[in-house]
């Protein structure tokens, strides 16, 4: 049935610019909604961030929306995962993407250039008067027929406007710290902190110095992510690594409010964490060679959402990080904001006599994976390897079978990927989100 068979098509609001509200945008879009409406509080969309991984459940998704092609010209397939006790001793290694028998391969990307191809898609499929810079979402009150009345905040330079608006649909997308999140939920609270830190950034280097593996490494106290995410350009073959480190903060840091509070995204130097990684080389790969490579290090409290036991109230609901922020374990974050994004425009699609009902039948479907996930990422999830490698030989081993047996790691590694349905079976199937078009004529 179509989305607007009842009527004009209904106009849609999405809160937030980032994966999760572009994506949304182009899966309505796809499904038939024509009057679907981005607002994003930052000036511009712009590249900034470090990288990230795409499943391929997410992939599929992406290329069932034609924009597989714009995304891998500046992405490159992650074909190996390498787990490694922080002694340099190997865990495991798994095959990723079309090597582990997906249809479709796994990605490692920078969130600019994801953020780049999803902006440049929405303008020129949705119009560029879709996507409304430079304003958010400060409030939300429902209304009794379930519509939500918004408060839009505006401002350019030192002038600030206030406007309101009622749309037929309302989608937060607005990331960890919600507004619309705070607006349905408002006794929540902040983020829980786990006293982690995380450090990361963006390093060009020779495509020789890092591989072409992913690698997670580290110990039962800190942890880091290394891997290329662009193929290698010029004379000197270079390439861009993303990087991730987690420990957790020192005594004689500032404390817990102030790290939740103000400099959420603190730009940092590379030497405030560099010692704690010395000595850190996994076949080839020196993790202190890829820090000093760095432009820039930021600095984040390590937090995630408690979840929810309702996304959706009327004709207003959560996807991406506004609906279940998790841990970076597992490469799940954008994921599953892509995914959510499917199955929302396919929900809708499908009871677009009753958005309200069309709603509740995307977080029926969405909320429990989702949370699975989030529980799941708490107790590390697939890295809990590294934990167990390190708590029974804190010093390192010659042969990790004598540690953890083979059937134990692969155990580990299913159970994870049967949490979130992204097992090579499962994902194979095809997106469960076609629309089919409406009969003509």
């Amino acid at each position: 049935m179509s989305p607007h068979a009842y009527g004009q098509s209904p106009h849609i609001v999405i809160a937030g610019g980032g994966i999760a509200g572009l994506t949304a945008a182009l899966a309505l879009h796809a499904a038939g909604f024509e009057r679907v409406t981005v607002v994003e509080a930052a000036p511009a969309i712009r590249p900034v961030g470090a990288g990230l991984n795409l499943m391929p459940n997410a992939v599929r998704e992406l290329a069932a929306l034609g924009l597989l092609d714009a995304l891998e010209a500046g992405a490159v397939r992650t074909r190996e995962l390498r787990y490694y006790h922080r002694s340099g001793g190997l865990i495991s290694r798994e095959p990723r993407g079309l090597g582990a028998g997906y249809r479709w391969p796994q990605l490692s990307v920078h969130r600019g250039h994801l953020q780049q191809v999803l902006a440049g898609a929405v303008r020129a499929r949705l119009g560029a008067a879709a996507l409304v810079t430079g304003v958010r979402v400060s409030g939300v009150e429902p209304l009794p027929d379930g519509r939500p009345r918004l408060r839009l905040e505006h401002r350019e330079g030192a002038v600030r406007g206030q406007a309101s608006l009622v749309p037929d649909v309302l989608v937060g997308a607005d990331g960890i710290r919600s507004a619309v999140r705070a607006a349905l939920h408002p006794a929540e609270g902040g983020p829980p902190w786990n006293g982690m830190l995380v450090w990361r950034g963006v390093s060009r280097m020779p495509a020789r110095a890092v591989g072409s593996f992913m690698l997670i490494a580290g110990d039962d106290r800190q942890k880091a992510v290394v891997y290329p995410m662009s193929r290698p350009t010029g004379q000197s073959r270079e390439v861009l690594v993303n990087w991730a480190l987690a420990r957790p903060a020192e005594p004689d840091g500032a404390p817990p409010e102030e790290r939740l509070r103000g400099d959420w995204d603190r730009t940092v130097p590379v030497e405030t964490f560099l010692p704690f990684y010395e000595g850190w080389e996994f076949d080839g790969v020196s993790v202190p060679d890829v820090l000093r490579a760095a432009d820039s290090a930021h600095e984040y409290p390590m937090v995630d959402r408690d979840p929810l036991d309702r996304w959706t109230h009327g004709r207003t609901t959560l996807v991406g990080d506004a609906a279940h922020a998790m841990y970076p374990v597992g490469s799940n974050g954008a994921t599953q904001s892509i995914v959510d994004a499917r199955a929302l425009a396919h929900a809708l699609a499908r009871h677009s006599d009753d958005p309200s009902e069309g709603l509740a039948a995307y977080e029926r479907e969405r909320r429990p994976v989702t949370t699975a996930l989030q529980r799941a990422n708490r107790e590390r999830g697939p890295e809990v390897v590294i934990d167990l490698a390190h708590a029974r030989a804190p010093h390192g081993f010659t042969d990790i079978h004598e540690v953890i047996p083979a059937n134990e790691l692969a155990a580990i590694a299913g159970r994870y990927a049967a949490t979130g349905a992204f097992d090579p079976t499962t994902v194979n199937q095809g997106s469960p989100y076609e629309v089919p078009l409406p009969a003509t004529g």
